[in-house]
């Protein structure tokens, strides 16, 4: 397996019943932009079982980072979830993905829209340095069915207000605005719908979304994406991709559906 890294896994946390996230040594490699995903999986009847994973660490880290679902059938995550510290996961060469910073334009907001575990990527761009230099505000948005589905981006979101190097420019430029739909909480409803509506940007204080200012990342569901593209390609915005930065990108990889 010489296109792949075996590494051991340092630390598991199970967020609820359907989610955890765990940590893994990181050979030295291995070389990321924040926001790309890449192939992870483990040894099944002596081939290796992979499936594409955003990185939740951020490039810098010397470990690690990814965050599942659970998929009691799935092919891979209904074996991951059973993970414990000292396990050893294959982890690819090749990093990519269209959530990276060089594929957007320059602007004044930036919207990381999220569902589930799409959330994901964005828990290493929000602890990049250089997204608070690129925009006034960075709104990550993440919406979930049930609070308990929160747990893990509100860790995230006060991990990096309170960090050493970060906490200053985010306290000053990152919003969080999680949303559920299925039980009572602060925010209720889908992304979309909150946008349409125009609540999201009420709730926030800030402008409706434009094209000339602003820009936008998308990752999670099928039907949200696919909404949420259509929604801003309606409001005038260009996809950007890795030949043409644009004014939002969308991410269409998935781990077990």
């Amino acid at each position: 397996m010489s296109n792949f890294y075996t590494e051991k896994v340092l630390a598991v946390r199970h967020w609820n019943d359907t989610l955890f996230s765990f940590r893994t040594t990181r050979n030295d490699g291995l070389r990321f932009r924040n926001g790309e995903f890449i192939m992870i999986g483990l040894p099944v009847n002596g081939k290796p079982l992979l499936r594409a994973y955003s990185i939740a660490s951020a490039n810098y880290d010397p470990e690690l980072e990814f965050y599942s679902i659970k998929v009691q059938d799935g092919p891979l995550t209904s074996r991951l979830q059973h993970l414990k510290e000292g396990d050893e996961i294959i982890v690819g060469r090749k990093p990519t993905g269209t959530l990276v910073l060089d594929n957007l334009e320059n602007g004044r907001n930036l919207y990381l829209l999220s569902t589930g575990t799409g959330l994901a990527p964005f828990a290493g761009l929000i602890r990049d340095p250089e997204i608070y230099g690129r925009y006034d505000r960075v709104i990550l948005t993440h919406g979930c069915r049930f609070v308990s589905e929160l747990a893990y981006g509100e860790k995230l979101v006060q991990s990096v207000l309170e960090d050493e190097f970060l906490g200053e420019d985010a306290r000053e430029k990152l919003l969080y605005y999680p949303t559920v739909t299925r039980e009572a909480f602060r925010n209720t409803g889908r992304l979309t719908e909150l946008m349409q509506s125009g609540k999201l940007y009420d709730d926030l204080g800030l402008a409706p979304l434009s094209a000339e200012e602003d820009r936008a990342m998308i990752c999670g569901s099928p039907h949200m994406l696919a909404d949420l593209k259509t929604m801003l390609l309606e409001a005038g915005f260009v996809e950007g991709n890795h030949g043409e930065a644009g004014q939002f990108v969308v991410e269409k990889a998935f781990v077990e559906k």
